[in-house]
């Protein structure tokens, strides 16, 4: 799936040299976390968002530091901080150059940058236009139209079970050759032991992702091998 499949083409966007409170004013009215800022061409050319705004002068909510800390930090960081708690015009508070996307990126490279940057919207940008934005709500949104169109599985227990063992097999994780499984009627079991309990929650979520599963048994054990202690599914249950 790509970026134009998802983001949100109608954006509402605050000019470079408009206060910081009509800013803030649009982000309240259309419960928005943030903006992208346009410049004189209409060119993107930064984003304020809610996180610009809340060590603000006004609300008396500025960093303030020891001595000897903003002697670490140097006049530049000071500067900066001082620029984003007094500025009264979004192009002395919005991030500049912030990172964007194409709507030819895939989901995937969107969702890296998000993990990578920290950040919850990214600007879709087409030969050098907004062409729209893509947030996490979007993200979760193309999360739910794929559940409702998720495509028919195996119609046999024996088809469930060849598709999970292939699954079984492709994981790193894994230990197929420790894992036995049984599917009757699309109920699947799974037994044997493994040597890390987390290794079993993984099995019995990949075995409910296999299409045709009506639900998932698990008798699977888990070993120490360095103390040869061998845990079953209740006493772990007791230990939660």
């Amino acid at each position: 799936m790509k970026v134009a499949e998802i983001m949100t083409r109608h954006v509402l966007t605050v000019p470079q040299d408009a206060p910081v409170e009509r800013a803030a004013q649009l982000m309240l009215d259309h419960r928005i976390g943030g903006l992208p800022v346009s410049g004189p061409d209409g060119k993107l050319v930064g984003i304020v968002s809610d996180s610009d705004l809340l060590r603000r002068a006004e609300a008396g909510t500025q960093k303030r530091r020891p001595r000897w800390l903003e002697f670490v930090l140097g006049p530049g960081r000071l500067a900066d901080e001082y620029s984003h708690a007094h500025g009264r015009l979004v192009c002395e508070i919005m991030t500049r150059d912030p990172v964007t996307a194409s709507p030819h990126d895939s989901l995937d490279q969107v969702v890296r940058l998000m993990e990578r940057k920290r950040i919850h919207r990214i600007p879709v940008v087409d030969d050098g236009l907004l062409a729209g934005m893509v947030t996490r709500a979007d993200l979760m949104r193309a999360l739910l139209a794929a559940a409702h169109h998720i495509p028919e599985g195996p119609v046999s227990d024996e088809q469930i079970r060849r598709h999970l063992w292939t699954e079984l097999e492709r994981q790193p994780w894994a230990t197929p050759g420790m894992v036995q499984v049984h599917v009757q009627d699309g109920v699947v079991t799974l037994s044997g032991g493994v040597p890390d309990p987390r290794q079993i929650d993984a099995l019995r979520v990949l075995a409910e992702n296999v299409p045709g599963v009506r639900s998932v048994q698990d008798e699977m054990v888990w070993c120490d091998y360095l103390s040869g202690a061998v845990v079953d599914m209740s006493d772990r249950e007791k230990a939660q």
